[in-house]
């Protein structure tokens, strides 16, 4: 009956300097989104910068900065496709190229999410195709490397935070993400974005990449600037081969910023269709619902029953994840 939510925090305000993600808030509803508390089960606050700590953060400066952009996977309504009783989260292993592209990821019993304590991080792919796992975050190792040359060094760093469903007609899992694309002097969304999408057949891989875009144009638009596609699992076809893919488009903030300026514009939703390669005989159709402006949702809460909002998929579960968002520091 509850909803767990990460959300990300950066090192200080995004208006100082050399500012970062450096750790994530875990908080949680006990009645479905009607109250939120903290992870301690307080009453929720937003800890100003001087109060935060490994006290009020369920990661905070861990080494290299990894685990501070959390996307959990999605499995259905109240994680009914799960049959391992575990929750798995990903995230960038840093802040930095090299880094940054490194996907690393946790898991923990689904009754224990706000036990730090009971988290165990991804070291190893088995033989047998299961993986090997510790207890001990510095033990972590990269479950995928990703493209390099798609981490913006200008404005706080960010890039490669993905997003992760099963898809359970086709019992596999998907993977959708994406690369800042830089100027020459390394500030973000100097170019179009990279796109990519990989399919698995466990949580933890092995990854196989099946579409890739290395110049990110949602409906034929040159001057998008598109980033954090999120795949919708409330909007997977009956039969896995079509999807919905939501992304934020900050198309116009590039050259606001060089002017010292925002000038972000709000535009309607836009819609078109591309086709994911993939290996199977049909392969699925991704739709693409482009959203443009800020404040864009990012998929990182577990739904542990039924929640609202969406349009319905079926009369038992009319949606099986929570949008959120990173709140801005103050």
């Amino acid at each position: 009956d509850s909803i767990y939510h990460y959300l990300s925090a950066p090192n200080r305000p995004f208006v100082e300097p050399e500012p970062r993600f450096a750790g994530a808030k875990l908080i949680y509803s006990p009645d479905l989104g009607r109250t939120w508390l903290n992870q301690d089960g307080s009453q929720l606050q937003w800890e100003e910068w001087s109060e935060r700590s490994r006290e009020n953060m369920v990661f905070f400066f861990e080494p290299g900065d990894a685990f501070s952009l959390l996307s959990v996977l999605q499995m259905g309504c109240n994680y009914e496709y799960n049959t391992d009783g575990y929750v798995y989260v990903y995230a960038p292993n840093g802040n930095t190229e090299g880094t940054m592209n490194e996907l690393v990821m946790f898991r923990v019993p689904k009754g224990r999410i706000l036990n730090r304590d009971a988290y165990e991080y991804f070291v190893a792919l088995e033989s047998d195709g299961g993986a090997r796992w510790s207890g001990d975050i510095e033990n972590r190792r990269p479950v995928y490397t990703f493209p390099t040359g798609w981490v913006n060094t200008g404005v706080h760093p960010y890039a490669w935070h993905p997003s992760l469903a099963y898809n359970a007609p086709l019992g596999l899992y998907m993977m959708a993400n994406w690369g800042m694309g830089c100027d020459d002097d390394g500030m973000w969304f100097g170019k179009p974005s990279y796109l990519g999408f990989w399919t698995a057949p466990q949580p933890w891989g092995p990854w196989t990449q099946v579409h890739e875009e290395e110049a990110w144009m949602p409906a034929g638009d040159a001057g998008a600037r598109a980033y954090q596609p999120q795949i919708s699992p409330a909007w997977i076809a009956d039969d896995g081969r079509a999807f919905w893919q939501v992304p934020t488009d900050l198309q116009g903030f590039d050259a606001a910023h060089a002017e010292g300026r925002d000038r972000r514009r709000i535009a309607r939703p836009t819609r078109a269709a591309s086709t994911l390669h993939s290996r199977a005989a049909r392969p699925p159709v991704v739709h693409f619902a482009a959203r443009r402006g800020v404040g864009a949702a990012v998929a990182n809460v577990v739904v542990r029953r039924h929640g609202h909002g969406f349009p319905e998929r079926s009369p038992r579960c009319r949606r099986s994840v929570t949008h959120g968002y990173r709140r801005r520091g103050r």
